[in-house]
């Protein structure tokens, strides 16, 4: 992977306070798993940046290498890397993806994340 490639993520998920890298855009997913993160962010107001992976493929390894992890969706929130698919559904219904949006001053709809929860219990 190139210096490039890894200054370019560096500088995405530092100058944005919560960033997904995913398949596709937020308004088009181009998979299921990315749209299903991209969809818990929507619903709960979440602001964020989203970056297409498969715009370039450099990025699409680049992501893997700099989080090592080997799928994408990827999360990030202040810089700091928080999961994949599963890994957000799981904190979502469990609530911990609220208390890390709290801890980072992260604006979302509280009411939203109930709601979440109440359809999933």
């Amino acid at each position: 992977m190139t210096d490039d490639a890894q200054t370019a993520i560096k500088d995405t998920v530092t100058s944005n306070d919560v960033v997904l890298f995913m398949k596709g855009t937020s308004e088009a997913p181009q998979c299921g798993f990315s749209s299903r993160v991209a969809g818990v962010l929507n619903y709960m107001g979440v602001s964020y940046k989203d970056v297409n992976v498969l715009a370039d493929e450099g990025l699409r390894q680049g992501i893997k290498d700099y989080s090592d992890w080997p799928t994408i969706p990827q999360l990030y929130i202040k810089g700091e890397f928080v999961g994949g698919c599963d890994i957000i559904t799981e904190m979502t219904l469990s609530g911990e993806l609220d208390q890390m949006f709290d801890q980072h001053d992260v604006a979302y709809d509280k009411d939203a994340a109930e709601k979440i929860r109440e359809a999933n219990g």
